[in-house]
């Protein structure tokens, strides 16, 4: 068929109509299908359940330091976990590494918190600042965003590249204005788009020059081993050491978390910095806290031994969801290739698929799907406040769903696709 813009009002009257009587016959399916959230399907989940034989009744508790992981003490989290993590995130060096709580989204949180409320290494505290300013990839992380608005932090957007944010928007915002205080990242099968940070990119995120002596570039490697491909895997370079050759050192805060390799909401999460930031972490944290669960640190870091370990676990979960991803790719180019209504990016890893649709149609599209029994991330989500400039992007989570319901949800999405892009042609 030929591109929609290229078709006629009669011809676009006469392919609504088709499209209006398989849109009702969806709608009297009765589906109840959700590909909203980003979550591990069972059998995913089943696969950690060896976490939970890790350890026994007869285990000694203890550390490979001697520390009994049933007592307090150890606030940055036991050596071998840290190694762990370490290797998980792309970090040289355990020794930059502090192993947290559950989840890393938590820690963002307090990191932001933080610097609200003490500052940054004895920088102004941002409460009593006048204005406060965050730089946002977009499409990125719905999850970054609302942290930041929740506390008031003025979000602006950066257009993301195929090698990552728009650097030279990056530098200015940066370099210019000292109200700048951070920039969310996602480097590797960015959220949802699944784009990896070029080298390039990496130096020119360690080279930055800011205003403000307390900007912090928050890198969340949350997909660090999140491979779909053993063949064709994303690799980004370290931004610790990045730094540490630019001479910023205390630029970077990195975040990760075992939560899509383990069990979601029953990981472990990190944090690493330089040695001047954790520091400064430490201290705030010795306040909060006494240790976190060491005995989950030591169950993980006994569980997966090492980098190798985690690695073949991977394979196991890309070879639950990576049909998932095929499945929906495959309609996706059956039925919208050469329409020019719709365009997007076959990614590497991550959990996500991101949707660019004609602007204007992303709301009428998710609205469509949700009246014929398909659930999607609200429109809007991937950007600040929830607003999207060209309500044009759709984030589309496969992994939940079964292959098969993930066929039958994408042929609905397609159909909803075609709907609304010819009412918008019409329209104009």
């Amino acid at each position: 068929m030929k591109p929609y813009k290229e078709l006629s009002k009669e011809e676009l009257l006469a392919c609504k109509a088709e499209l209006d009587a398989a849109y009702k016959e969806a709608q009297g399916k009765g589906l109840h299908l959700d590909m909203s959230r980003g979550k591990p399907e069972k059998g995913q989940l089943d696969m950690g359940m060896g976490l939970m034989s890790a350890l026994d009744v007869d285990c000694d508790m203890k550390a490979e330091d001697g520390t009994d992981c049933r007592n307090y003490g150890e606030l940055d989290g036991i050596m071998e976990a840290k190694k762990l993590m370490a290797a998980v995130m792309g970090v040289s060096d355990p020794s930059k590494v502090i192993v947290l709580g559950n989840g890393s989204l938590s820690v963002m949180y307090d990191a932001v918190c933080r610097s609200f409320t003490h500052g940054v290494m004895g920088s102004t505290p941002w409460c009593k600042l006048e204005k406060v300013k965050f730089l946002c990839p977009v499409p990125g992380y719905d999850r970054h965003f609302t942290i930041t608005e929740h506390f008031g932090i003025e979000m602006v957007n950066i257009p993301m590249t195929s090698t990552g944010p728009d650097m030279d928007l990056v530098e200015k915002y940066v370099s210019e204005d000292a109200a700048v205080k951070g920039i969310w990242c996602v480097p590797k099968y960015s959220n949802p788009q699944g784009i990896s940070y070029s080298d390039d990119t990496v130096r020119r995120f360690a080279a930055l020059k800011p205003a403000a002596a307390d900007f912090r570039i928050y890198w969340d490697n949350a997909y660090a081993v999140h491979h779909l491909y053993e063949d064709e895997q994303d690799e980004i370079l370290d931004i610790l050491e990045e730094c540490e050759k630019a001479g910023n050192p205390d630029i970077v805060y990195m975040f990760g978390s075992t939560s899509k390799i383990s069990m979601a909401g029953a990981g472990i999460a990190a944090m690493a910095a330089s040695e001047a930031n954790l520091n400064a972490i430490k201290k705030s944290m010795s306040i909060r806290t006494i240790c976190y669960d060491k005995i989950n640190q030591l169950r993980h870091a006994r569980y997966f031994k090492d980098i190798e370990g985690v690695k073949e676990h991977m394979k196991k979960h890309a070879a639950i969801i990576r049909p998932k991803f095929e499945a929906v790719l495959a309609v996706l180019e059956r039925e919208l290739g050469g329409l020019g209504i719709g365009s997007w990016v076959k990614p590497r890893g991550g959990y996500f698929i991101s949707f660019e649709a004609m602007d204007g149609c992303a709301k009428n599209i998710v609205r469509k799907c949700k009246e014929a029994g398909v659930t999607l991330t609200k429109a809007g989500a991937p950007f600040p406040y929830g607003k999207d400039p060209h309500d044009s992007n759709i984030r589309i989570a496969p992994t939940f769903p079964t292959a098969e319901e993930m066929v039958e949800a994408t042929d609905l999405f397609v159909l909803c696709v075609k709907l609304a892009s010819i009412e918008k042609l019409l329209a104009q």
